[in-house]
């Protein structure tokens, strides 16, 4: 009971102004977690290159939108780095739905090894628990792009929404299995349109350990972590059941994050290891759900910028998140952050705008 009492606290004041930016670098102390083996591969390189001077706009930038840290590959080289608000580089911040995007490599590796069939195949070959739920009907490739027809209210400001329930259950005691396994109401059919719902990656998770008799920290370590070569061995959240909290539970540090931007940036390859395919880094990365006309586009959990070049694309975790990665450039920027004020709106335009100025001077 007071674990669990300590729990629902840490939960109530996760986002609080005064410890927002502690608790961001340290939710292994508030809520279960696994680690994710690193495995013996030896580090992969971050050499430094050349620093890159940040103007006035982007110095006010990150103190405007509370950057805990700001980090800039270019041709595979440090040109940035520095850390703020009292964080360091070997923190290992909450990445949110930076987390998505290895649930999509996931999925890209095991459809390559065969261990999935087809994109197409149902959700409920692989989990026949979910018959007769919201997901029944749906196919992986509606949960890639969230077109899944769930009903399901992701509104972070919303205490009663979807989103601030399954935390709820996450810390208090649930499993998220059980979670999925309880929606029942849909919003349309499958593939009708796009609405952005974190369970819908969850559920994806669910359909890859079926596929593989494996556990999120086996596959994530096995297939991804391992092969890159991280600095610091990372952790996921994970409920009572042990099951990792896959939507956006993932912990690593700055420069580990960037290890991944670079990997996509560099079509699935880090040193001399082709950790993803080639195809699935171009056809994930590329607009497939359909949002609409003007607005960012949505791929395999990675999400594309109006009017985008092939090749520029980004993951974005709330409160302040990002991966952003341009092959044209063969640059990749990560800020983490612990942005209240997230939400309003013309927040995620200003961060992008910021990216393309970088972009802009290299």
């Amino acid at each position: 009971m007071r674990e669990e009492i300590y729990r629902l606290v840490a939960v109530n004041t996760l986002f609080e102004e005064d410890k927002i930016v502690k608790n961001f670098s340290s939710l292994n102390q508030a809520f279960r977690s696994q680690p994710v083996a690193r495995g013996d591969m030896p580090v992969s390189a971050l050499p430094k290159g050349p620093a890159l001077a940040l103007n006035d706009d982007v110095t006010a930038w990150i103190e405007e939108r509370a950057v805990t840290s700001f980090l800039v590959l270019h041709k595979g080289q440090i040109v940035h780095e520095s850390y703020h608000l009292d964080t360091m580089e070997d923190d290992l911040r909450i990445g949110w739905a930076l987390s998505k995007p290895y649930v999509s490599a996931l999925t890209g590796i095991l459809l390559d090894e065969g261990a999935i069939g087809s994109l197409d195949d149902t959700v409920v070959q692989y989990l026949p628990a979910l018959k007769g739920t919201a997901y029944d009907g749906a196919k992986i490739v509606d949960l890639l792009q969230m077109t899944s027809g769930v009903a399901f209210n992701e509104d972070y400001l919303d205490y009663e929404s979807d989103i601030n329930r399954m935390g709820r259950e996450l810390a208090l005691g649930g499993t998220m299995d059980d979670f999925a396994a309880s929606l029942f109401d849909k919003r349309g059919a499958p593939g009708d349109d796009w609405l952005y719902v974190s369970i819908d990656a969850h559920v994806l998770s669910m359909v890859l350990r079926a596929a593989t008799g494996k556990t999120m920290t086996e596959l994530l370590s096995e297939k991804l972590i391992e092969p890159m070569g991280l600095e610091t061995e990372p952790y996921v959240l994970a409920d009572s059941g042990g099951i990792a909290f896959a939507p956006g539970g993932l912990n690593k540090t700055t420069r580990d994050f960037g290890r991944f931007g670079l990997m996509y940036a560099q079509m699935g390859q880090l040193t001399d290891i082709q950790v993803v395919p080639k195809d699935w880094v171009a056809l994930s990365t590329t607009p497939q759900a359909p949002t609409s006309p003007g607005e960012l586009g949505y791929g395999f959990h990675w999400w594309v910028p109006p009017n985008a070049e092939p090749g520029q694309f980004m993951a974005h975790g709330i409160y302040g998140q990002y991966i952003y990665v341009d092959q044209t450039k063969d640059l990749v920027i990560v800020a983490t952050a612990a942005d209240r004020k997230f939400y309003e709106a013309g927040t995620h335009e200003a961060n992008l705008s910021v990216f393309y100025k970088i972009a802009d001077t290299l």
